[in-house]
């Protein structure tokens, strides 16, 4: 019986897939930093790009230039690497054909990714780095399921997913929250040890390199009761209406250029790419730069207690719009928050609230009426400043924001547009079977 042990603890079966997977949790954490490092870096160059005398009017031709190249890039040689990447994780958890979740979720996705990701952030793109990496985390996990022979596909995509959010962000609970509420929905309790060991894994590598830190720094600002009342539910229901305004006009508008973009789609894609991409550069020029990239050095000054411009959230709000109808790569994430600080802050100063604050909470409300998850709206948030102490009003303005949100748009944005990629799918399987018959 104990010769039947010890051979059952060093059988290659046993723990080959787990060193497999452990191996790729740590991956995903260390492909993370990099590719955090090198987006950062893209930014930092467009901005001394930019800021040089005599070069303001640059991006004008510059960012649709580059708009163009990412969208003739990903569809001729990346294709299902555009947009997010989160709709197309949720979509390969639905699938269970081998291939059409690999036209979803691979490494040579993960590759087109993150190069046309940090492309579209070197040419002004309004877009964010979070959702490549849920994309990312989740194709290497998968890889991970084929390489190791493990049969919990749908729950290892769950877990690279997870582990994507917690090393983009430093943030493992909301890591663990985002897999719970927003990529799962049916949640199966027996993906709790994969999906807590690879947030576990992936965070332990992030600050291996990277040490220990919070997004967004660390804020002191704390609510007072009962004056920040009318603040908080001015971000909740202002933010999660303005968010859900965002993502209903994502999805009608995504539609209509789906219709559009059919007869000719790569030709009518760059015309698109294009047109978007100017649409970029014009905002981001009369915002003064402002509105370029994913909007986080904003985001981190109005936390910090700096107001930012009046309008600055509408402005960042369009550029990150016209950035996701283009069809390149990248999220929107980090634009989305940076919308939400730019609201609280203007509704901050309106109110004569302590600008930190209200910078808060308009990224609960808003990012809670984007995504219509409130549970990782405020866990992010919270654990990305450091900031306990507002844990309730954080949680009540983001359950204004999803409340008002539904009122406006009943469809979750991520799902909406997941099932755009499953219906892709379907549909070639129906074209496929006749095929099949008549051979």
């Amino acid at each position: 019986m104990l010769r039947r042990s010890r051979a059952m603890w060093v059988s290659p079966r046993l723990w080959r897939p787990r060193v497999v997977f452990w191996v790729g949790a740590i991956a995903i954490g260390l492909i993370s930093v990099l590719f955090a490092k090198m987006a950062d870096q893209a930014q930092f160059l467009f901005r001394q790009f930019f800021s040089d005398n005599g070069r303001s009017w640059l991006p004008l031709f510059v960012t649709p230039a580059g708009f163009v190249f990412c969208a003739y890039v990903a569809g001729k040689f990346f294709p299902g690497s555009q947009g997010s990447g989160i709709p197309q994780a949720i979509a390969a958890r639905h699938l269970r054909d081998g291939q059409e979740r690999a036209r979803l979720l691979s490494l040579r996705l993960v590759v087109g990714k993150v190069a046309l990701t940090i492309a579209g952030l070197f040419v002004g793109a309004s877009i964010g780095r979070e959702g490549p990496t849920v994309q990312v985390g989740a194709s290497i996990m998968l890889q991970v399921a084929r390489w190791g022979g493990m049969a919990q596909a749908r729950g290892l995509i769950l877990a690279g997913s997870a582990a994507g959010i917690a090393a983009a962000f430093n943030t493992p609970l909301a890591g663990i929250v985002f897999a719970i509420e927003e990529m799962g929905r049916s949640y199966q309790a027996r993906t709790n040890g994969v999906v807590l060991a690879a947030v576990i894994l992936a965070g332990l590598a992030s600050l291996g390199v990277l040490g220990n830190y919070t997004y967004f720094g660390i804020t002191h600002a704390t609510v007072a009761f009962p004056g920040d009342w009318p603040l908080i539910v001015a971000c909740g229901i202002v933010g999660g209406g303005l968010g859900a305004c965002f993502s209903l006009a994502a999805l009608r508008i995504s539609r209509r250029l789906r219709r559009w973009l059919a007869p000719h789609p790569l030709g009518r894609s760059l015309i698109l790419s294009g047109a978007c991409g100017l649409c970029v550069a014009l905002i981001g020029i009369s915002s003064d730069g402002l509105t370029f990239g994913t909007g986080y050095d904003q985001a981190r000054s109005a936390v910090e207690g700096v107001p930012l411009p009046t309008f600055y959230f509408a402005e960042k709000l369009l550029a990150g719009l016209f950035s996701m109808l283009s069809g390149i790569p990248g999220g929107i994430f980090a634009p989305s928050l940076s919308v939400g600080a730019g609201l609280g802050s203007s509704l901050g100063v309106l109110l004569g609230a302590n600008v930190g604050l209200a910078a808060l909470l308009g990224m609960a409300g808003y990012f809670a009426g984007v995504v219509q998850a409130p549970m990782t709206a405020f866990v992010i948030i919270l654990e990305m400043t450091g900031n306990h102490d507002n844990v309730i009003p954080l949680m009540l303005t983001s359950m204004l924001g999803y409340g008002t949100a539904r009122l406006v748009s009943r469809e979750p944005l991520y799902h909406a547009m997941s099932r755009i990629f499953v219906a892709d799918a379907l549909r070639r399987r129906r074209a496929e079977t006749p095929m099949r018959h008549v051979a």
